[in-house]
């Protein structure tokens, strides 16, 4: 079965993501597309396994397999965790309705650790752009304040929100550069120091509730397995 196919065929969950999804949005946004598909059990009883995830087929669309998106969510990576959280769904069959249900069940303060080390790294690289051209990506400074904001913000109660809400404007100017850099990164040191300080008294559990998911994941095996003739 090519690539391709699984996305067209298998597809459980769509939804768009990127400056759409964070309420971000200007003249010219691209559309950014993720997914995830459940492979046919059979499958993988193939020396061959099926993807782990397929770019495409249309522009601007990545989808990963069901088990691959599972583990990449327990892990608490931030890409994952907002798609499950994407305001904007596309589509979503039973399993994908499910798969949403189950949102809170990958959730838990291993958030505080993901989304600051990749903030973290990203920042070493704008800082990087500010020593060599003088300024930063101002695009890419403005999507590492909405995502410091958005762990702070699931810290505090326990839930994930990716639209960018009543930060849409401030998060705008950034991107058009009409804030100084020094001003952006103190933001991002505040920002970072309030995710920290919020992690004391989070709400959310201490470890993703791994059983829960592995449960659904064996249970749509299984049944993807009884369909197949």
């Amino acid at each position: 079965m090519r690539p391709e196919h699984l996305v067209r065929d298998h597809t459980v969950y769509a939804c768009v993501m990127g400056s759409r999804a964070f309420g971000l949005a200007t003249e010219g946004s691209d559309t950014d597309r993720r997914g995830v598909f459940l492979a046919p059990t059979p499958l993988f009883w193939r020396f061959e396994k099926p993807p782990t995830h397929v770019e495409g087929p249309a522009e601007e669309q990545f989808s990963w397999e069901l088990e691959r998106f599972c583990e990449l969510a327990l892990r608490a990576n931030p890409n994952i965790l907002e798609c499950l959280h994407s305001p904007l769904v596309e589509y979503a069959d039973d399993t994908g309705r499910e798969l949403l249900a189950l949102r809170g069940a990958f959730l838990s303060r291993r958030v505080h650790e993901t989304f600051t080390r990749y903030a973290y790294g990203q920042r070493r690289k704008l800082e990087a752009d500010v020593h060599v051209h003088g300024v930063p990506r101002w695009k890419h400074a403005m999507h590492l304040l909405r995502l410091l904001a958005s762990a702070r913000d699931v810290l505090r109660t326990g839930a994930l929100t990716v639209h960018a809400g009543e930060l849409r404007e401030p998060l705008l100017a950034v991107k058009r550069g009409e804030v100084p850099w020094p001003e952006v990164e103190a933001r991002m040191i505040r920002l970072e120091r309030e995710a920290g300080e919020a992690l004391r008294g989070t709400p959310l559990p201490a470890e993703p509730d791994r059983r829960r998911i592995e449960d659904f994941l064996v249970r749509v095996r299984r049944a993807s397995a009884l369909r197949t003739p």
